[in-house]
Parts: C-alpha cells; structure tokens; sequence
C-alpha cells in the first residue's frame, strides 16, 4: 500500500484531502505545520509528500527543501494558491515533482498523485537495480563446474520460472543465498524487489516487525510507520535466511501468509495482500526438527515444495582450482592490483585443506592471502594465518640460544621443518590428538595444522 502525508494548516483542508485519497486506496499521514511533516519524512517510508505553499514557521518551499535533503528522490507536490506563479517557478527549481494552483478538481490531484508514486517506483528501482548489478550476473557469481553443481544449476533453470516455492540446505558458507538471487533473477520477477532476511539472532518481536512492519505506537520504540519485508518484496521475492531459527509463534504466523497472501502489520488491524515468492534457507535439518516438535509440519511441506542440497566445499575439491582464480580475479580488481595471480603450489596446497567455512572460509582466505601477500604472487605462506609476533614472543626468545637448535653445517630449512614437526607432535600428544585442542594451544586453524600433519606424515588417530 502506498503511503502519502498531506501538509496544510488549515484542518478542513486535510480531512477533505485524506478522505479523496484514501479512497483512491491509499495509506494518508497528516500535519499541520513544516516541523512535524518533517518529522513525519524522516520517520517514516513514505511514497510521496503534497504539501501547502503558504503555512506559518517552516512554509512549503522550506519543507521541501528540507525533504530533498533527507531523500533526493522522494515526490514533492505543492500547493499553491492562484496567481503565485513565482512560488511555483521557484518550487519547480527546488524538486518539486509538480504543483497544482488553488482550486483545483480532485481528478487533476489523483492523476498527479498517481503520475509522482509511479516515478518514484521506477527511481528506487533503477537504484536497487545498480546495487544489486553483480548479483543479475547470478550464475556467473556461482562458480563450479562438479557434477553436483551441475545439477543445482539445472535445478535452478527449471525452478526458476515458476511461482513454485524452494528450500535451500547447506552447511554455512555453501552459498545459498546466491542461489536464492539465481532463481530470482532468471524467474519472470527479475525487475521486482529481492529482499532478504535473517532470521537468526534477531529477538521475536523484533523478527515479527522485521517480516510484517508495524504501526506507530504498536510497541516501545515504534516511533513511526515501518513497512515490513513482506510488504516491501510485494510483486517480487523474499528471501528467508536460517528460517530453522524462527520462533513457533511466528511460524505460525508465516504459514498464514503462505496459504492466504495477507497480514496485518504489528499493532495494526487493516489486512494487506501481497503477492510474493518465497525461498527459504536453513543449515539446520528441518526434518528432525519437525520430528522434535521445533518447527511445524505443515509449514514445512510448504516451504519444502521444491529442495535444493549445496554440498560442502570437501565433496567438491575439483572446484577448489576455479573458485581459487574466481577470488584472486575478483580481489585483483577491486583492490587493483592487475598482476595478482596465484602459485600452483598454493593452489595444491588449498585442495588438501577440509575447509570446515566452506566457499566462504576459502574467498575470506583469499582476500586476506591478497592483502598480505609480497609482490603479485599469491605463495603458501599468504593463506597461512598470521601468527603473533608482538611483545609477548619477543620476551620469551630473548634468552635462546639458537646455536643448539642449529647443528653445524644443516640447511636452515631442514632445521625449521624438524622443529616444526615436533611442535606439532608435542601439541597432538598434549591434546590426546584432538585436532581442535592442538590448534588452538599451536595457535593455527585446524586447517592448517591438518596441512602440516600431511606434510610431515603425521597420521590421524
């Protein structure tokens, strides 16, 4: 629904100008004077803003003066009364969207209207359209050429152009979300909103104005309007993220939409309808959840319509190498640096790592590796963690005499891989081999201290 505030001091004027609109189907705010319109803007989303020229403190042109400065792209129409042709001229300069001279009929107001909230419609498209330009590229985001992969991405191709609901699975890190985007940006809701949200970590009531908006007042801190996801995906897809940690009490609620497309915000009683597709994600198995009472059954089945597994980056080493030359390729432009390329030896190195991040462990590890790096060669070292070198190692090393540890005449390297190797053996012997515990007392990752044990042919218990 779209939200329009009506400014003018005179009451009379904005009874008459609430009721026209609100029977043209729109949602009216009204304000007697600058100061609390304004007020009104900056709390609140709004679609469009007419307002009186003549008011006494903050008048028209201040108003939308101040407007353009809290939102550029938000529609102005003034009012002003017959013959102020200046007034006009000078709020056309300042933004203004269009103005209407006193009297005026209620057509000419309603076409206007209707003209201002279309505009604005297509400004805030173009601009989620710019931000969102890498992600249109959808497949080219997902990178992988396993079979597994493949038949995702034939997945995506069917499912895509149907109204059909999904549920993602996958280890954190697999990249579901960009295959939520893929199937929204091949479906015939492409140029519609994507919205997504978490739904992990946020507190229930917050999550419930988070998916439905609320009223103003409908709680402490509700200090205005506030549309909710489900509003602002209408026409388009949204996108729930870690649905598995959504309360009872809400799934209830999600189930409601799902089967009839309408909700009331919080604290509000006017009932809304949508039309929106949508995929949910979860690590979770949502299966035993059902089975252990944490989420619905019936809620379930209708997310579950059609599923989509992300294996985990260990059953698809053979993409290691490509996603590798992704994310170098990807760092090397926006840090620009154009020679920035990677060592093969670096590349087989990463293949034997079990990757417990999955796709995103490995680009954080990437993007670091770039920064670290010396020169424009990624090496083995750069995607090993940097360990502490501060006061603390200095201290303990002031005393050691490096000459027992370095028996005459043996290659530096063979000396540092001895003691290495039994660093490590020490640390997997503290640590009754429990490959977490050992990592942490090596300061490394588990990742790395399994590299090490492959290099030094320490086997696993």
């Amino acid at each position: 629904m779209h939200t329009v505030l009506v400014v003018d001091d005179e009451p009379n004027y904005l009874v008459v100008l609430s009721e026209l609109l609100h029977e043209e189907g729109y949602e009216v705010f009204t304000a007697q004077n600058g100061e609390t319109a304004l007020h009104i803007v900056q709390e609140t989303d709004l679609d469009l803003v007419i307002t009186d020229m003549r008011m006494p403190g903050m008048d028209g042109l201040a108003l939308l003066k101040a407007v353009k400065e809290d939102n550029p792209n938000l529609p102005v129409i003034m009012v002003t009364a017959f013959g102020e042709v200046e007034k006009a001229v000078a709020a056309m300069q300042a933004g203004a969207f269009n103005y209407l001279s006193k009297p005026f009929n209620n057509d000419e107001l309603v076409v206007s209207a209707q003209k201002a909230i279309e505009h604005y419609a297509i400004l805030r498209e173009n601009t989620r359209l710019r931000d969102e330009m890498r992600v249109r590229t959808a497949f080219a985001n997902m990178v992988g050429k396993n079979r597994k992969m493949q038949e995702i991405y034939t997945l995506i191709q069917k499912v895509a152009p149907t109204t059909t609901s999904v549920l993602i699975t996958g280890e954190s890190g697999t990249g579901k979300e960009l295959v939520a985007r893929a199937i929204h940006c091949h479906s015939r809701r492409e140029k519609r909103p994507f919205i997504s949200l978490n739904c992990a970590g946020l507190p229930e009531t917050l999550l419930e104005s988070e998916l439905f908006g609320h009223e103003k007042g409908a709680f402490t801190g509700a200090i205005a309007l506030r549309k909710g996801r489900f509003e602002l995906a209408d026409t388009g897809t949204l996108f729930l993220d870690e649905v598995g940690e959504m309360p009872m009490t809400l799934q209830t609620k999600l189930l409601r939409v799902l089967q009839e497309r309408a909700f009331e915000r919080v604290g509000g009683s006017q009932t809304l309808h949508v039309d929106v597709r949508i995929i949910a994600a979860t690590n979770k198995d949502l299966k035993e959840e059902v089975e252990q009472g944490r989420f619905r059954e019936d809620l379930y089945y209708r997310l579950n319509v059609l599923h989509i597994h992300l294996p985990p980056l260990r059953e698809r080493i053979d993409d290691i190498p490509m996603l590798t030359a992704h994310f170098a390729t990807k760092f090397a432009k926006e840090m620009q640096r154009p020679n920035l390329d990677i060592a093969p030896e670096t590349v087989r190195l990463l293949t034997t790592l079990p990757w417990e991040g999955n796709v995103r462990e490995l680009e954080n590890t990437i993007e670091r590796a770039a920064v670290l790096c010396s020169g424009d060669l990624i090496r083995p070292e750069d995607v090993q963690p940097d360990t502490a070198t501060g006061h603390e190692s200095v201290q303990w090393n002031e005393g050691l005499d490096v000459e027992q540890l370095m028996p005459p005449n043996t290659p530096l390297p063979d000396v540092l891989n001895a003691i290495e190797k039994k660093l490590v053996e020490k640390a997997l012997e503290r640590a009754d081999h429990v490959q977490t515990r050992a990592a942490e007392a090596l300061g490394i990752t588990k990742s790395l201290l399994q590299y090490k044990m492959k290099k030094f042919g320490l086997h696993r218990r």
